[in-house]
């Protein structure tokens, strides 16, 4: 008797195994379809769409039903289904759009979308904006993680295909929002929260270091400043809206900021210091972001403070420069995360997986990032107040040296002081020229089009 109810037991258990094992088979076979559906050689694929319903990815797109130039300002950050580009919303997320599931199988007439939070028409003004220059922009909703505007020059024709993808300008594959650039001295923003958390307000707004046009540094380097008669005597204020290079340095070199304490902040930011460190990836929505990188060795010594200046070996992504204005326009120390895809729209026409907001961890306090906006909003008050009329803008510019070569890039990024339009945003022009298009010209167009643009859309 008691082998007859040790083998039922036995029954039930393989049973109960069985139809757990089945169970989970089924799933697999449910939520895993896609993916080979749609990696498969003639999948039928759902449609990318912007904030308000515009098309930025259609499998079968020609010229005559968009135009010519309908894809061009998003070509390598929505991507395609070719495997021409890998680092692309649609690469990262091709199952998302098969038509197909295991209970429907294919619909050729499937609903299975993506919804962007980008806004295609801003998006293709700032792109037009740059002119002939190359370089990148993007723009976000730094309270729940929006990006309306993500776009870099030059980019790539998804309706031209790849048959001269040799003769493609260098650059036109991949978005340079997510890959490194030379910061520039917009890296002093990193540099000034440092010594906000390393000395407090009250010991760094008394500083006062002299700029003649020139600083000789105790290992006899001299830093010089781009302003070749001086600066004079100023503070942290006056040094951050000039620029200045001598203040920086000298602040770097000050016993009352351990190169310890700028290195750790450096470190919550972010920055990968050992330069066998690979830099550390933010994926947005599978799109991998790359962030920042420098090596710090002695405080006193040219590359450390040309490096704290954004020179030298720093390299920081305009998308980790953007993310990092929401910690200080929040005044929270902690920054909110991106995002590109608001929605998805199933096969079978149901929306799921809706953005979340997300967070980063506590980076600097909420009283550095209070200082920090404070005179980022005092420089764009000063030196900006065209970019967006009516409202203050916090602004820090940047010029960035491109390796030993004469060739110099101009930087700006910033955050608008508007609860109803809060937006961070980052500008790179590439090869600057005197002259020609400015960072703070692009910056203009990109709010002031994505503030009417938002209003209309309410």
């Amino acid at each position: 008797m008691k082998s007859i109810r040790r083998g039922q037991h036995l029954i039930t258990i393989l049973l109960a195994l069985f139809l757990l094992g089945f169970g989970i088979l089924l799933w697999k076979l449910q939520s895993e379809a896609g993916f080979y559906y749609a990696n498969s050689s003639r999948p039928s694929l759902g449609l990318v769409y912007d904030r308000t319903g515009d098309v930025l990815f259609d499998p079968d797109a020609d010229a005559s039903a968009y135009g010519y130039d309908h894809f061009v300002d998003v070509g390598n950050l929505i991507g395609d289904n070719s495997g021409q580009m890998t680092n692309t919303l649609v690469a990262r997320n091709l199952a998302e759009l098969g038509n197909f599931s295991f209970m429907l199988g294919e619909q050729r007439d499937g609903s299975a979308a993506i919804h962007t939070t980008l806004d295609h028409a801003v998006n293709r003004a700032v792109y037009d904006a740059f002119g002939g220059k190359n370089g990148c922009a993007v723009a976000y909703n730094y309270m729940t993680g929006e990006i309306y505007v993500c776009t870099s020059r030059p980019n790539v024709n998804v309706l031209d295909g790849y048959k001269n993808v040799e003769s493609l300008e260098s650059g036109s594959l991949l978005c340079k929002v997510f890959y490194p650039t030379v910061p520039g001295s917009t890296q002093k923003i990193p540099t000034t929260i440092a010594a906000l958390e390393s000395m407090g307000w009250d010991t760094l707004s008394e500083k006062r270091y002299d700029c003649t046009g020139v600083y000789t540094n105790l290992t006899g380097q001299d830093i010089r400043c781009h302003k070749s008669a001086g600066h004079g005597t100023q503070d942290i204020t006056a040094a951050f809206a000039n620029s200045c290079n001598p203040f920086f340095a000298q602040l770097v070199a000050d016993p009352d900021l351990p190169l310890p304490d700028i290195e750790a902040l450096y470190k919550r930011m972010g920055y990968s210091l050992d330069s066998d460190e690979e830099p550390q990836e933010l994926s947005i929505d599978g799109i991998l972001s790359y962030t920042a990188s420098t090596v710090l060795t002695d405080k006193n010594d040219f590359h450390t403070q040309w490096g704290c200046m954004g020179q030298g070996r720093t390299l920081v992504s305009p998308m980790q420069m953007t993310v990092w204005q929401s910690a200080v326009a929040n005044t929270s120390g902690v920054c909110t995360m991106p995002h590109l895809i608001d929605h998805l729209t199933r096969v079978n026409g149901k929306s799921a997986k809706q953005a979340q907001t997300a967070y980063s961890a506590q980076m600097f306090s909420e009283e550095s990032a209070l200082r920090m906006r404070e005179i980022m909003l005092e420089n764009g008050r000063q030196n900006y107040s065209s970019l967006l009329p009516g409202t203050d803008v916090g602004v820090k510019s940047g010029t960035a040296q491109i390796g030993n070569s004469k060739t110099e890039n101009s930087l700006l990024t910033g955050f608008t002081d508007d609860p109803d339009f809060p937006v961070a945003f980052c500008i790179v022009i590439e090869d600057r020229v005197e002259g020609e298009v400015t960072t703070s010209r692009i910056a203009g167009v990109m709010l002031q089009d994505l503030q009417a643009a938002l209003k209309g859309g309410a």
